[in-house]
């Protein structure tokens, strides 16, 4: 394995626990033979709902053989064996965040300002909600890589570009079909392992714009940490401040991702409130990430907080640790009970269950169980670099595991030697900027994204420049 592969997994859940509804525990493994086959019934294609094979076992390879002597560092350059990965793209993953489509949509119909701020939280919140369990790392994209995802069924189509290797940044942008709203970001997760646990800060601002309304709100994801990286069951925690911004009204949502605490009280849960330009407060935002969220009204929720102190006494304040390595273990807690719901309280958001055979599939959603499908007719219409057409991708979907290790190798040999050329020929940017900020180095072949300032935030940021769907590939960079 190569030493320049970096292990990026800020936006990867790995496995949390059983903590949610029975629609979670009703998803059991079953022990069925599965097929990859495309189903088609009378003649209309259909989203597949398994992969071609299932996960390949991992119980005889050791992370803490790789990572032991990375304690402290940042993980930018730690070579993991393909064994590790899961069989999506850092792009495509990016693209989960659009599973929860509707709650954009619903935000869209709404006249009130403060119950489209409401929406918009439950939809950041529920952007995070598909790293539950998800145990393996994504493939890191290649520079120059593409993913475009079009769903007529839910109204958008989206593009993704890898526009930095070193740092590892990710662009996208999607759009509605209807030209209801834009969603587009860039991402740059920065890692640090600590032992026993990876931490994970997460870099690059989400912004949405819903169009009809002329809103635009912005956010930033929460801290990440990874949990029994050396020995025992791998789990997942999210923690910090959330703020979204709604630009044009100057309203703001706050919401607390809960570290765990000692005894795993908080664990999974968000809360946090709507206030207006004026700083009152509007509703109250409470629930769990991996599961669902309410809003209720702030004095209804104070209302309940006092019922709850009479009713079972001042509990004591819990000594909140996360990723510091304080602790002799670091077992998953017991989690007290799924959400409580408040009399009043509007439900927001729910999580969708997943497929009864998802332990087998890399702990995938429906949702990701269809990014790595090329539908009839669409490899000739996608772009050469498009992460489907990944060999290395391919190859671990269809469980031929020793083929993918070598194809990623030779991929990343390929992408070090290109890489040289141009430090070689000391290339500019093909958008004529010198380089960025966050880039130690210069690159080329980024075609549809290029660096500029967010409006909104005015902050760096890249920016869609337009053109993907015109479908004009022919200057497209050879990459795989």
């Amino acid at each position: 394995m190569n030493s320049e592969e970096e292990f990026y997994d800020a936006e990867t859940g790995l496995e949390s626990d059983d903590s949610c509804e029975v629609s979670f525990k009703d998803a059991l493994v079953e022990n069925k033979p599965l097929t990859g086959s495309v189903t088609h019934e009378n003649g209309v294609w259909e989203r597949r709902k398994i992969l071609p094979a299932e996960m390949i076992s991992r119980n005889n390879f050791s992370v803490w053989s790789i990572l032991k002597k990375c304690i402290g560092m940042e993980l930018s350059k730690i070579a993991m064996p393909v064994v590790f990965n899961e069989p999506l793209s850092f792009l495509q993953r990016i693209s989960e965040y659009m599973e929860h489509t509707n709650l954009i949509h619903k935000a869209c119909s709404l006249s009130d300002s403060l119950d489209r701020m409401q929406v918009v939280a439950a939809f950041a919140v529920s952007a995070v909600a598909s790293q539950w369990e998800r145990t393996g790392k994504p493939f890191n994209p290649l520079l120059g890589e593409t993913y475009e995802l079009t769903r007529e069924d839910e109204g958008y189509r989206l593009i993704s570009e890898q526009v930095s290797h070193h740092p590892p940044i990710s662009a996208f942008h999607a759009q509605s079909l209807k030209q209801e709203f834009e969603f587009h970001g860039s991402i740059y997760p920065k890692l640090k392992f600590w032992g026993k646990s990876v931490e994970a800060e997460p870099k690059g601002t989400m912004t949405l714009e819903l169009l009809k309304h002329k809103e635009a709100y912005t956010w930033t994801n929460p801290m990440c940490c990874v949990h029994n990286i050396i020995l025992g069951k791998l789990w997942i925690e999210q923690y910090g401040t959330v703020e979204i911004v709604n630009h044009s009204t100057g309203d703001k949502c706050l919401l607390s991702f809960k570290p765990c605490g000692m005894f795993g009280k908080e664990l999974h849960r968000v809360e946090g409130y709507i206030q207006d330009k004026s700083k009152k407060k509007h509703r109250v935002i409470y629930g769990k990430w991996t599961e669902c969220m309410y809003s209720v009204d702030p004095k209804v929720y104070e209302a309940n907080r006092k019922a709850e102190k009479r009713a079972g006494g001042e509990s004591r304040k819990q000594k909140q640790e996360h990723c510091a390595e304080g602790e002799e273990a670091d077992e998953m807690p017991d989690v007290q009970e799924t959400v409580t719901v408040i009399p009043g309280s509007a439900l927001l958001w729910r999580i969708t269950p997943r497929p009864a055979h998802s332990a087998r599939m890399y702990n995938f959603t429906s949702f990701a169980m269809t990014l790595n499908e090329v539908e009839p007719g669409m490899e000739r219409l996608l772009a050469p670099t498009d992460c489907r057409l990944r060999p290395d991708i391919k190859a671990m979907e269809n469980g031929d595991i020793d083929r993918a290790s070598t194809e990623k190798e030779r991929l990343e040999e390929k992408q070090r030697a290109a890489r040289k050329e141009r430090s070689k020929d000391e290339e500019e940017w093909s958008t004529g900027f010198s380089r960025s900020k966050t880039a130690n180095y210069r690159i080329t072949e980024t075609r549809w994204f290029q660096l500029g300032t967010n409006p909104h935030t005015e902050a760096e940021d890249w920016l869609y420049t337009g053109g993907y769907f015109d479908r004009k590939f022919a200057n497209c960079p050879n990459i795989y």
